[in-house]
């Protein structure tokens, strides 16, 4: 008997987006099916997958030992989140070659479905970074007798979702500086430098509205611009790594001296970039907008400003689920800061349906009383206007505030 042969081991994964790539989320299930075609028939021991999550640092730095004397210092740190293992076929044994508890495979394709769920516990987004990384995968593993293991394994993605729709990254960012610039015993005038955005948290696409106002008194002509910058930070053995990566940037209107120069919402949109990782212990990816002036012959005046690159947009008005930070960022839009009032009593109710109310015939025996009279006379009329300062006050609570004021204290 001439056995058959593996023509494609692969893995597919079961998406839960309209656009075929496998992204997952801490909580998720993750499903998918081990394809196999043969030629002929093969007996299998086992088929196996084996699901990981990792972050993991490394880099190296040379040190001297003494004049001649140079070694390398390794740093390494890796942090799983992910080890799921699960048999598709067979047994958990692979070590021995009897022909005992075979299965057999016959020609053509195969599929073989697996499923298992993420941690609930938050998961580091996946990553590719200079010094370290964030990967999952599903590895598997077709065993056979008397022939080495076959191995395929395929990546997936998580995202760890960070909902830009939360007070703290509604809230508006700003900063002010100025620059004093000295030659030798000469000093010229100061450059000032204000900037402000709308929020803290965007997603990949959005574009920030600048606001800025750039001042220059000294006697050079300078540059306003402005830049992101992606900082990835990586720990390992109680040392730091920092990699700064420009994202994407732009450039203001040269700026002669005594000139002022102000951008009414300069937008700088964001590329397509991986989100901020803030809550993994080993690396960390963060965001920020530098707003600076650039002055030749000196040190640049620059403002920061922080940023979080979330997963889930701005929600319509949803700036307003906060108090303070919804003021702000509507004002920053555009919008109005108070409410609308309500619509009108006549918008509501016509004068038909009140008259129709008013003149319905109530058989006094049943519903006699001041009180019944009271609430049928009333029950349609129109609420008090809308106000948050009571235009009428009543005469007897003016009265009474006017005794406890004229009340001794004891």
């Amino acid at each position: 008997m001439v056995l058959g042969k593996v023509k494609s081991f692969t893995i597919s994964y079961d998406c839960l987006n309209d656009s075929n790539v496998p992204v997952f989320s801490s909580g998720d299930c993750v499903s998918g099916r081990v394809i196999i075609e043969v030629t002929g028939e093969i007996r299998v021991k086992s088929l196996k997958i084996h699901a990981k999550g990792f972050a993991k640092v490394r880099w190296t730095e040379s040190r001297n030992a003494g004049s001649n004397t140079a070694y390398t210092q390794n740093y390494t740190e890796e942090l799983e989140y992910l080890n799921h293992k699960e048999i598709l076929i067979g047994h958990e044994r692979d070590d021995d070659n009897s022909e005992e508890g075979l299965t057999t495979i016959h020609s053509g394709r195969h599929e073989f479905a697996f499923s298992f769920e993420l941690p609930q516990t938050p998961l580091a987004t996946s990553f590719e970074g200079k010094h370290g990384s964030v990967r999952y995968w599903v590895k598997a593993e077709l065993h056979r007798p008397w022939l080495l293991p076959m191995k395929t394994k395929k990546e997936f993605t998580v995202f760890e979702h960070i909902d830009i729709n939360t007070p703290v990254l509604l809230s508006p960012q700003a900063g002010t500086k100025d620059k004093t610039l000295c030659c030798w015993f000469c000093t010229s005038g100061p450059i000032s430098l204000s900037a402000k955005i709308e929020r803290k948290g965007y997603t990949p696409g959005e574009s920030i509205q600048i606001f800025a106002e750039i001042e220059n008194c000294s006697s050079r002509m300078v540059v306003p611009k402005a830049a992101i910058y992606q900082t990835q930070t990586f720990y390992a053995k109680g040392k730091m790594k920092e990699v700064k990566q420009l994202v994407a940037n732009l450039r203001g209107e040269s700026l002669s001296s005594g000139k002022t120069e102000t951008w009414s919402g300069k937008m700088l949109k964001i590329p397509p970039v991986s989100p901020s990782i803030l809550d993994c212990s080993i690396i960390r990816v963060e965001y920020s907008l530098m707003v600076y002036v650039d002055i030749p012959g000196a040190i640049n005046l620059s403002l920061n400003l922080p940023l979080v690159i979330g997963t889930i947009p701005l929600h319509p008005f949803g700036s307003r689920t906060s108090s303070v930070s919804s003021q702000c960022s509507m004002s920053w839009l555009g919008l109005p800061e108070r409410p609308e009032a309500p619509p009108s009593y006549l918008e509501i109710v016509t004068e038909e349906q009140r008259q129709s109310c008013l003149d319905v015939q109530v058989v006094r025996e049943e519903l006699n009383g001041p009180l019944f009279a009271y609430i049928h006379e009333f029950r349609f009329q129109p609420p008090p206007l809308y106000s948050e300062i009571d235009p009428n006050p009543d005469h007897d609570s003016r009265t009474e505030e006017r005794r406890l004021d004229a009340c001794p204290s004891r």
